[in-house]
């Protein structure tokens, strides 16, 4: 087996080299600006704006509750991809009233610098959003893929500048570079932050899911949940979910063939009704039991949107334990 994944590896790093030859990995700004364009929500707005990051101007997106915003969440793309491919889960977590800054960049392993100097604007609270909209006091990480480590960066540096609104992390199938189980330690402050995760099934673009161990480790009773299969092929489990579920709708033909897979509609509604839901939970200090487990290792334990995709005769979901 570890032979398998040594050559899967492999393949993966080859497949990624020839990809980057073709593809720039920090959009450019014309491109990103295509997520605000027909943005459509009776509750939110979306606004393309450029943010200065340690001398380096960046274009970012700002997802706007209409009203006052409850928290703001960073929600990282991922290697190669831009913030207009997260358009569609940014906004179903603004419509939840958490307000949501993507930052277009080099997600090459999670890019630490770029987080850590995000951070130093975070806490030296100097970011201004734009329509005239306060900065939330509240802060949530999240990411998906590389944007996975990069949240756990900038995670772990505003636990280490003692910020004391900060509610913890939210991530979609990461993808662990070095240092991102010290950083989820750090966040998670021994179980006293929630650090939550939706993760794909294990396959060689999210390094047969290399942050598993990470997430079980920490202290917290609960982590989230692991959308698997739909089905089974010559006695292997297959579909069910893809590392881009949750750009969905707005992935492309580099993210198809990136994840060598097309996201599933039915595993992109559910990663973005778990996401949402565990946001706005972070951002209110609230807790909806029907999205956790008390346990995860007995799902008697868990509520009702957890069972309801654990307890069928094909498990299309389960807690990560």
């Amino acid at each position: 087996m570890k032979k398998l994944q040594r050559a899967a590896l492999a393949a993966l790093l080859a497949a990624g080299s020839a990809l980057v030859s073709v593809v720039a990995t920090a959009p450019s700004a014309s491109a990103a600006e295509v997520a605000c364009n027909s943005y459509s929500s009776s509750t939110s707005s979306c606004v393309n704006t450029q943010l200065t990051i340690a001398g380096t101007s960046h274009s970012v997106d700002w997802y706007l509750p209409n009203g006052t915003a409850s928290a703001l969440m960073v929600l990282q793309h991922g290697f190669s991809r831009g913030c207009g491919n997260l358009r569609g889960t940014s906004k179903a977590i603004a419509e939840k009233g958490v307000m949501v800054l993507c930052v277009n960049g080099d997600m090459t392993a999670g890019n630490p610098a770029l987080a850590d100097a995000l951070g130093a604007l975070l806490v030296a609270r100097t970011i201004t959003p734009p329509q005239s909209k306060p900065l939330p006091q509240r802060y949530i990480v999240s990411g998906h893929s590389a944007g996975g480590h990069f949240a756990s960066e900038l995670g772990a540096y505003l636990d280490a500048a003692g910020y004391a609104d900060f509610a913890g992390a939210v991530l979609f199938d990461p993808v662990a570079a070095e240092g991102f189980s010290a950083n989820v330690a750090a966040i998670s402050d021994g179980g006293a932050r929630p650090v939550l995760a939706v993760t794909a099934r294990p396959s060689v673009t999210n390094l047969f899911n290399n942050s598993a161990e990470a997430l079980v480790n920490l202290a917290n009773p609960y982590v989230g949940i692991q959308l698997v299969w739909s089905s089974y092929f010559l006695g292997s489990p297959t579909g069910g979910s893809c590392h881009v579920d949750v750009e969905g709708e707005n992935t492309d033909v580099i993210g198809i063939a990136g994840a060598l897979c097309s996201p599933n509609a039915t595993q992109t509604a559910r990663l973005r009704d778990f996401g949402s839901a565990w946001a706005k939970d972070l951002a209110t200090g609230s807790y909806t039991s029907a999205y956790y487990c008390t346990d995860a290792n007995v799902v008697s334990t868990c509520g009702s949107k957890v069972r309801d995709l654990v307890d069928r005769t094909l498990p299309l979901a389960a807690p990560i334990r």
